[in-house]
């Protein structure tokens, strides 16, 4: 059985391959609350959206999780779940605090660190590369240090990357787990196969229905049947399920898309009031590129229907960008074309990705022949958007809109991770 995993004790000179650790805090979210809030401890808190307004929980205290909620479930199940439960918004800037305290630590004791979110890393202890301490003894003190800042967390620790990830959900919360190395596919073997990262609920449904169950039985199929199963990534997950994964730990890892999305409050039908709020999505998502120094050339236009239905759709231009001007009309077609004036829509979410060094001028032809929008991204034009963006940046997000930006305000209710936007 998955508990039945006995930790086993590893010393400097047993470990002579890779060490990587992945730590997770724990419920960070609601952890800070408790800790900015003493008479919240011991108490179920639940850190989303406004249960009455289409909310969505970001996390919840341990003390919360007794009674079923869990993170990306919408608010209102939530308060039938645990009616008595302490609700408290997000406060993004506290978390962003307490996290780059936490990721100080880190630094201090491994020069290689892989920030995955806010919440979570993975750190490079191999002994011999960066220190001749025991890497057990590192993720310890670890652990140590991040309980004096007032939260706890979780640690994985494996010569191999994916293992170290499972393996610090094991214990939560303020646990460590360690696979020794040569332990690791003991250590899968009697795991659903939903344990494994990137192996989603669909996936775990078709391998289930074939008989393979846990990570012990997909590690036991040869390459043919991987590949008739699971496609090109079959092999992949295979190996990995063999505890086989080759995956350093690095410092800097590039971003791919920069989205961000929007639930509403209630569905919203008509033409004006979506266009308005795609608008305010571009317009953010570009600032934030233009932040970042990105530029991108695949658009993509996220919708949820009344139904939960999902839609994306997406186009790639013929040279990368990171101008709202240019965004906008396009990001306008692919909406209708996937989306009828009258039908409701829950949720709406725009991103780019396919990323440059620099913008430049878009040709009128696109890939397709298609017309694309006469825009000249002129010098003026980049100094009247820097210039823009140095205001908002200093004065907020509210300081200066455009017209466009002024129309009726779509409340946003939080997303699964916490957060109004994500970046990949």
């Amino acid at each position: 059985m998955f508990m039945e995993w006995i930790q086993h004790t590893c010393d400097v000179e047993s470990w002579s391959e890779r060490a990587i650790l992945h730590v997770d805090l724990d419920a960070f979210f609601a952890a800070v609350e408790q800790l900015d809030h003493p008479e919240w401890r011991g108490l179920p808190v639940i850190v989303g959206g406004d249960p009455s307004r289409r909310g969505v929980v970001s996390t919840c205290s341990y003390e919360a999780r007794v009674y079923g909620v869990r993170s990306a479930m919408p608010s209102s199940r939530a308060l039938q779940l645990c009616p008595h439960a302490i609700w408290a918004p997000s406060r993004f800037d506290r978390y962003h605090e307490i996290s780059a305290t936490v990721r100080a630590i880190f630094a201090d004791e491994s020069p290689l660190v892989q920030p995955v979110s806010i919440d979570e890393a993975y750190l490079d202890v191999t002994p011999g590369r960066y220190t001749s301490e025991d890497p057990v003894l590192i993720a310890e003190r670890i652990r140590a240090r991040v309980a004096e800042i007032g939260v706890t967390c979780s640690g994985g620790l494996s010569a191999v990357k994916s293992v170290a990830k499972i393996a610090s959900d094991f214990r939560k919360p303020n646990g460590l787990t360690v696979v020794c190395p040569g332990e690791e596919a003991a250590f899968l073997a009697p795991m659903p196969v939903r344990a494994m990262p990137g192996v989603g609920p669909k996936t775990a449904k078709r391998l289930v229905s074939l008989g393979l169950k846990t990570l012990g039985h997909v590690a036991a199929l040869d390459d043919a049947t991987a590949i008739e199963v699971l496609g090109s990534h079959g092999i992949g997950l295979v190996m990995r399920a063999r505890g086989l994964d080759v995956r350093d730990v690095h410092d800097n890892a590039p971003v791919k898309s920069v989205s961000n999305e929007r639930t509403f409050a209630t569905d919203v039908r008509a033409p004006a009031e979506v266009d308005g709020a795609l608008t305010l999505l571009v317009a953010k998502v570009s600032r934030r590129l233009r932040n970042k120094q990105l530029a991108g050339r695949t658009v993509t236009v996220k919708l949820r229907f009344s139904d939960f239905t999902t839609k994306t759709v997406r186009r790639t231009l013929p040279a990368s960008t990171d101008d709202e001007s240019v965004f906008v009309p396009i990001a306008r077609d692919l909406l209708h074309s996937a989306w009828t004036p009258g039908v409701g829509l829950r949720l709406l979410g725009f991103g780019v990705s396919g990323f440059d060094d620099k913008a430049v001028q878009l040709d009128l032809l696109g890939d397709d022949g298609e017309v694309l929008p006469e825009v000249e991204v002129s010098p003026a034009r980049q100094r009247l958007v820097a210039g823009l963006d140095a205001v908002r940046e200093r004065f907020g997000e509210g300081s200066v809109q455009f017209g466009r930006e002024l129309r009726k305000t779509i409340q946003d209710t939080g997303t699964p991770s916490g957060t109004e936007g994500s970046d990949e």
